[in-house]
Formats: C-alpha cells, sequence, structure tokens
C-alpha cells in the first residue's frame, strides 16, 4: 500500500457545487488562513507587495507562468501567495530531524507532511548501513558527485532533470554541464506536460512559443480557453477574462469540466468589487466535450467556418491563406471528408453547441485561443494543437494585434528552462553555437526525456541521477515502475528546497542539496545577485529575493551547479567559479548563444524586461517551407468502448504540481476527500454506485497489462458520460510506463481506459 499524498482529513468528506465567484473574498479567506497556519501574518503580507513587482526590486512568483502587469501593485493570486508563504516557512528539516527518523520510517509519512517540516538546512548523504541521511559538507557532497560521474563507462550513463523552478542563468549552466559531460539526457517537466504544444507549434508555425502578449488579450474581440482550469492553474488569466466580458468581447470555455473560472470572479485587486461583492461573468459560452474530443471540436468550429465561406467572403481571410500559408486546399478537402455526424459523435458536443462557437469565432475579427495540460496530455494532443492553429489561420488570427495562439505553460520557467538549452533533443544549430562560444564539444545524438530515462534506470542503463528542483519520483507516471527503477541507480542528486518523496526513493547512494527559494537574498562575493525567468508571453525580466535565507549552509542553484561541474571537470576551461561570481558574467555568455538574448544585460534591466523574438508574430515561419503549415490528420477515435471510461488526472485547488497544501479543493466543492473520482451521475448509476461509494478503478495499459486502485470514493460531478477524473499524483499509480503519446512522448495523464466498480 502506497502512503497517503493528502494530509489525514480533519473530517468526513464533503461535496457540495461551489456557486461563489471565483478568486474574491473566498481566495482572500484561504490566503489568510494559510498566513495564520504558517506563522507569516505580518512578514508573509509584507512580502506579497514585492511579488510580481521587478521594477522596485521584487521577485517573480514562483508558481505559474502568467506575465506580469505593468502599473499593478498587486499583481497575485492566492497559490501564488500559497507557495510564496510555503517557502517562507520557519519550520526547519535539521540533522536533528534526520537522526531521529530513518529513510524507512519516511516513507510511511504522507507527502503533505513531509513537506510540511519546513526548509531543508544543509547538505545530507544516505548512510546505507543506518537507514538515515547524515550531514555532509558541500566539498565532499561535490567530491562524490564528481567521482561517480568520472567512474562511468559512458556519459549517458547519467540523467540530469530539470524542473522549471529553475532561473534561466541556472539552466544555462546545467545544460552546459551536461552537455561538457557528454550526453544530451536532459529530461525535463515539460515531457509531462508541454511537449505536445511546443512539438505541433513548431511543426504549424516554425515556433514552440506563443504569439501572443498582454496587449493582445487586451484587443481580441474573442478568447477561445481550451483545457485550461484558470481559476486554480492561471489564477491572473481571470482578469483579463473580465475585462474582455465588460468590454462586450467573448469568451468561450471549452473543457469537460465547467471550472469556477469559467463562471464569474471578484477580482482581488479591485478595492471597489471586493467591497460591495461585484462579480463579473468571465464566459459567453461554455462547451463541455468529451476527454480528448477537443479535436473533433475545433474542426467543427473549422467546418463551420468554411462552410459559411461559401456565401460569405470574410468568412476566412482569404490574402493572409495565399500569402501566408501552406496546405490550405489540402485542408479544406479534408475537413470537407469529416461528416458532422463524425465531429459530433467525436467530440460528444450537439452540432448547434458547435455552430455557437463558431458564430462567435466568425463576429471577431481579432481572436485569441489559448491551451492548457487538458489538450495536451493525451494521445493525439499533437494533431489537437495543430487543428486549433488550422482554425487560427483560417481568420488570419497569427501575426496581428489582438491575435494568435497562446499555450498556457503552466509552471513559473518551464518555458525559459527550454530555451535557455534544457532538453533532450537540442538543435544543430544550437549545439554550434554553443560549442563556438563556449569552447566545448557537445554531444550530437539525442538524449533521453522522462519516460526513456525511467525506462533506462530499470534497464541499469542509467546510474547517476541528478534531479535540479521538482519532485520527479511522485510527479512521473507508474508510480511503483518508477521507483522501482530510482532504486536501481547507483548515485540519486537531488537540489532541493524542502523534503520530498524523491528523497525517500533514492538510489543505492543519495545526496540532498539544500538551496536558496526564490524569496531569499542570493549573495555572492558580497553582491546581491539577481536571477531571470520568462513568461509564458516570452518575456524575460528579473528576480530578486528580499529574505534572509533558511540557513546559512544554504547555496544558490547556480553555485550548485557550479561546484557539481568542478567535481565532474576537475579540468575543464570553463570559469565555473567565476560565472558564480557575478551572474552578469553568465548572462553575457547566454547574450553570446542564445538566439533573442542579444545585449542581455541592458535589456533585462529595462522596465518589464524584454520579449524574445517572436519570427511567427512578424509573419515570418521558420517552416521547411517558409509559411504557416496546415495540417490534415484525420479525426481519432475518443469514444471509449462500451462499459469503459476515459479517466484524466489533474490537480485539486489546493496543490501546485505535487506539493499539497490541504485535503480540499474549493472550487469543486470538495472537504476532506482527495482519494476520489469524478463520474457522471448516469455512469454512476449504470455501475451500481453511489454517492462515496469506494470503488475499484482498472486502468488498461497500451501494453496490455492492468493496473488497479482499490477504495476511491465515487462522487457525481457536472461531467460528460464517459468520463471520469480525479487528482494527480496519486492517479499516477495507474499510468503504465508504457501510456504515452506517440506524437509527444508525453505520458497520458488525461486518457486513461480505465473500467469503474464498486469494491467488493
Amino acid at each position: 500500500m502506497e502512503p497517503r499524498v493528502g494530509p489525514v482529513p480533519k473530517g468526513p468528506p464533503v461535496s457540495k457545487p461551489y456557486t461563489h465567484p471565483a478568486a474574491g473574498w473566498g481566495a482572500a479567506k484561504a490566503v489568510t488562513e494559510v498566513l495564520v497556519d504558517e506563522r507569516e501574518v505580518v512578514l508573509g503580507s509584507l512580502e506579497m507587495l514585492k511579488m510580481n513587482q521587478e521594477d522596485s526590486g521584487g521577485f517573480d512568483c514562483p508558481g505559474c507562468a502568467w506575465p506580469d502587469t505593468k502599473g499593478l501593485a498587486l499583481d497575485l493570486c492566492e497559490n501564488g501567495i500559497k507557495h510564496t508563504t510555503w517557502e517562507m516557512t520557519r519550520k526547519r528539516v535539521t540533522r536533528e530531524f534526520f537522526a531521529s527518523h530513518s529513510v524507512t520510517s519516511l516513507f510511511d509519512w504522507n507527502d503533505h507532511d513531509l513537506e510540511a517540516e519546513g526548509r531543508l538546512t544543509e547538505p545530507m548523504v544516505y548512510d546505507p548501513e543506518s537507514d538515515h541521511y547524515v550531514p555532509i559538507g558541500w566539498a565532499d557532497a561535490f567530491k562524490l558527485f564528481g567521482d561517480s560521474v568520472r567512474a562511468l563507462e559512458s556519459p549517458d550513463q547519467a540523467a540530469y532533470y530539470t524542473s522549471g523552478r529553475l532561473g534561466n542563468e541556472a539552466s544555462f549552466l546545467y545544460q552546459l554541464m551536461a552537455r561538457e559531460l557528454g550526453t544530451n539526457n536532459q529530461p525535463d517537466c515539460a515531457n509531462m506536460c508541454t511537449e505536445a504544444g511546443s512539438r505541433a507549434m513548431l511543426a504549424s508555425l516554425g515556433t514552440g512559443k506563443g504569439t501572443v502578449d498582454l496587449q493582445d488579450w487586451e484587443a481580441a474581440d474573442a478568447v477561445f480557453v481550451v483545457g485550461i482550469n484558470a481559476a486554480s492553474n492561471a489564477p491572473r488569466m481571470l482578469t483579463p477574462l473580465a475585462q474582455l466580458y465588460r468590454r462586450g468581447k467573448k469568451v468561450v470555455h471549452i473543457n469537460p469540466q465547467v471550472e469556477a473560472g469559467a463562471t464569474r470572479t471578484i477580482i482581488p485587486h479591485e478595492i471597489l468589487a471586493m467591497a460591495t461583492f461585484h462579480a463579473t461573468p468571465t464566459s459567453n459560452l461554455n462547451i463541455q466535450p468529451r476527454s480528448a474530443g477537443d479535436m473533433a471540436l475545433m474542426r467543427g468550429i473549422a467546418k463551420a467556418t468554411l462552410e459559411l465561406a461559401e456565401s460569405d467572403e470574410h468568412a476566412i481571410d482569404r490574402q493572409f491563406l495565399e500569402r501566408h500559408t501552406e496546405g490550405f486546399e489540402e485542408y479544406r478537402r479534408a475537413v470537407e471528408a469529416t461528416s458532422w455526424d463524425e465531429i459530433v459523435h467525436q467530440s460528444g458536443v450537439a452540432k448547434t453547441e458547435i455552430l455557437k462557437a463558431a458564430a462567435i469565432y466568425r463576429e471577431a475579427d481579432r481572436s485569441i485561443i489559448t491551451w492548457g495540460l487538458g489538450v495536451n496530455q493525451h494521445e493525439h494532443a499533437v494533431d489537437t494543437i495543430r487543428e486549433i492553429v488550422n482554425v487560427l489561420l483560417l481568420r488570419g488570427n497569427i501575426g496581428r494585434e489582438g491575435a494568435g495562439a497562446a499555450p498556457n505553460r503552466g509552471h513559473s520557467n518551464v518555458q525559459g528552462n527550454r530555451t535557455c538549452g534544457i532538453t533532450n533533443t537540442p538543435t544543430p544549430e544550437f549545439l554550434d553555437k554553443l560549442a563556438e562560444v563556449c569552447g566545448i564539444d557537445p554531444p550530437r545524438a539525442e538524449g533521453l526525456d522522462v519516460v526513456g530515462t525511467i525506462e533506462a534506470m530499470d534497464r541499469g542503463d542509467i546510474k547517476v541521477f541528478v534531479g535540479m528542483a521538482g519532485n520527479f519520483a511522485l510527479a512521473s507516471p507508474d508510480t511503483r515502475f518508477t521507483y522501482a527503477s530510482l532504486r536501481k541507480v547507483d548515485l540519486t542528486v537531488y537540489v532541493s528546497t524542502k523534503l520530498n518523496r524523491s528523497h525517500l526513493v533514492h538510489g543505492k547512494r543519495a545526496l540532498i542539496l539544500p538551496c536558496l527559494g526564490r524569496t531569499e537574498k542570493d549573495m555572492q562575493r558580497g553582491t546581491l545577485q539577481r536571477i531571470s525567468v520568462e513568461d509564458g508571453d516570452s518575456m524575460v525580466h528579473l528576480s530578486q529575493g528580499n529574505q534572509h535565507p533558511a540557513s546559512p549552509e544554504l547555496l544558490s542553484e547556480p553555485a550548485i551547479i557550479a561546484g557539481l561541474a568542478r567535481a565532474a571537470l576537475p579540468d575543464s576551461k570553463t570559469p565555473w567559479e567565476w560565472y558564480v561570481e557575478d551572474y552578469d558574467r553568465i548572462r553575457d555568455t547566454m547574450a553570446d548563444v542564445l538566439y533573442g538574448f542579444e545585449d542581455f544585460n541592458r535589456r533585462v534591466r529595462l522596465p518589464m524586461g524584454f520579449r524574445i523574438k517572436q519570427p511567427a508574430r512578424e509573419l515570418v515561419f521558420l517552416t521547411p517551407s517558409g509559411r504557416a503549415e496546415f495540417s490534415h490528420a484525420p479525426l481519432p477515435d475518443v469514444v471509449p468502448r462500451v462499459g469503459r471510461l476515459v479517466l484524466g488526472a489533474m490537480r485539486s485547488h489546493d496543490q501546485w504540481n505535487t506539493t499539497i497544501y490541504t485535503d480540499n479543493d474549493r472550487y469543486r466543492g470538495i472537504r476532506n476527500l482527495r482519494t476520489l473520482v469524478f463520474m457522471n451521475g448516469d455512469d454512476m448509476r449504470e455501475r451500481g454506485l453511489e454517492e462515496f461509494q469506494p470503488t475499484l478503478i482498472t486502468a488498461h495499459a497500451k501494453d496490455g497489462t492492468e493496473r488497479t486502485l482499490r477504495g476511491f470514493l465515487a462522487v457525481e460531478h457536472d461531467i460528460p458520460r464517459g468520463v471520469a477524473a480525479g487528482y494527480m499524483p496519486e492517479l499516477n499509480r495507474l499510468i503504465s510506463i508504457s501510456d504515452y503519446s506517440a506524437q509527444s512522448d508525453q505520458p497520458l495523464m488525461k486518457q486513461l481506459d480505465v473500467t469503474i466498480e464498486a469494491a467488493g
């Protein structure tokens, strides 16, 4: 039996529909409770004033990648405050704690309680004889890593994982270290979350990034929000959605669940609205497709638009299509060959609803389509996102104000990681530049992604695994397989701020290396340093911590990487120590290597930083044809077989990635429960299930194996028939290592083939 993830419930489970506006006083109350629980009412409140305030020496929120708003004094949200307070806790995990608790005993703790112990304070090494972590000095920790790496038969026997919380400077140094060591084994969190979007947009537009900025949101006539729970995963998005509605523009939400952010909101920094409880709608239309039915829905919008174009010469932008696109006629034929019956069947949406969405799209001169993990984590996600781009191209909604493709990146700097070279599939152009500027001979062979790394660990092909932030063991699919694979590794190294599951699922030898948080001062040779991050709109800006470090033993992420690199590469000509003395030096090298980072140090100090060059925004498409390319894939069959459901894993409102704050999910009306499965009421009755009845969930994997979870409680929810949902990481146990997309190599977090029945 795996340990529970969330805390021990404080009472019986409760399910009650949430009828209040998103954000507003509910968020304010939740924030107050967090500040009181962490005893940070004064300090935490003061720190809120510095969040996302780069111009005044503030720090970037360690949560989502939503861009900062110029001139907004309280540019923050409930989850950002939780994140910050979680990091600022006064609780500490000391050597005495580790002396009192063996790793075996800690493994039985729930994940909430592990992180609730507080901040890590000094480097620790696993002692197998005592089954305890014991203190180790930084120099000895670096030496252990260096000795282990130099003893490898091949540099490809090591893998270097990255979480999205890593800043740009650390990301650049990290990938430089891995490549100087000789490997492209650089799995990252994007392999599990956003890979599909990057691949789709690269194929369609020649870029893996979005084409819009905040000013475009202000100028849009319509915004389509697809597969995003905005109130929890991008709360600051609620502000432009409400503003669009007030200006008479249109907002369409497309999601199997009608989330709170798709109804109405009270924006906390609007004092009058808060005082008068005045809520603003955030949607004109809510459409609930079946899981993975988004491609069929988009094909329906395209079909309606093309049919209208037969009598309405302005329904499509013929001039744009002729000048800037490739493959339109082939796409038109593919759409014509797709019947309305097939579109309705695969999307699970009535034709009348699809036509409503198409009408909004036709009437809007400028449209933005934004999407999130609810699209990315499906088998055919690349085709789906390319279909989204197809729809945008039909009316010329690329490369002009108020229009474009806007992938919602989620984690703070996941996009910046990729920009700075974190990838297992680097381009030849990037490697050539890295070799020229940094004087190394980087490897050219494709490296391992997340799924490939786990499989390689199982085979014994990975001997050293480094996790730079994040919680790899808990975030990955196929929990038992991942745990067993990690335990076969000779050395695991985790750079972290708090204790988590990954520290307890370790290799034969293991290091915990504690680092500074984003809210803390980073002093190098007596000078306060700043790091840079890239938001989801490709804006790069500085972040500066203001708090004293949780422990004098903490090192910054760049300093830790430099220490690891020097130990593993004692003869390296890379000036690792010199870089860490002044991060401007790292940025000067980045400016010479990275496209769009020219004159980095000057431009990043401009108000709000700078925007990385985005060719597609200027109608320059770096595709083989030099044009935006239509795709014409057939619709996949996403309708579950008789007796089966499609299960998706998602976050609750009171968690961020694998960090669980409480057992509550306010916006879905859930209290004191995480081990649940949301189901359509008719699907429950068909299976003889009543509210809160224990279930047996069986997942049928691609490789023919099955995985089961027993005891998760059935909860009736407003969700389409054939669709079920629950929380990650608990449901990760059901995801086989073979359950990944052939298009993106992403684990199928949102498209598990399951049967659900009453537990015997």
